[in-house]
């Protein structure tokens, strides 16, 4: 059996029970972190809809969180869950602002690893930061069922 993810009339993305049950936790903690609704309703009778103006703002929150933090584990945790994101926002025709979130981040960062001989680790080079998200992306996208 699988659910769908709709925006409007259609369906960008068709997962597995398990896997909808999974990424529907993690968009409630994901929206608790950013204190933001990511637009992502409740999954009813199989079928989700997404709200394209909330969806877009929550996915150019969590990128810009993610790019605010070095912290390794923070990153690994996140990262599964931002890729999948992308690939929603792309079949959706969401606009991700990559030349802001390339950016060096204006807001402070937050998360940072701090590793005892060199101190406090940086995050990514905005563009390697951004390839890396978009190729993650690239390759599930490539896996994700419509």
């Amino acid at each position: 059996m699988s659910q769908c993810f709709d925006i409007g009339d259609e369906t960008p993305w068709n997962p597995s029970n398990g896997t909808s049950r999974m990424f529907q936790r993690q968009v409630a903690v994901f929206e608790a972190e950013l204190e933001l609704p990511s637009g992502i309703g409740p999954m009813e009778n199989g079928e989700c809809q997404i709200s394209p103006d909330t969806f877009e703002a929550f996915v150019n929150a969590l990128l810009a969180k993610h790019r605010r933090t070095s912290h390794a584990i923070w990153l690994a945790l996140s990262e599964g869950f931002t890729a999948t994101v992308l690939v929603l926002a792309e079949r959706a025709a969401i606009k991700v602002d990559w030349a802001r979130h390339e950016a060096t981040p204006e807001a402070a960062l937050e998360d940072v690893q701090v590793f005892s001989p060199t101190g406090l680790s940086a995050p990514a080079e905005g563009a390697a930061w951004a390839a890396g998200l978009r190729e993650r992306a690239r390759e599930l996208g490539q896996r994700m069922p419509r």
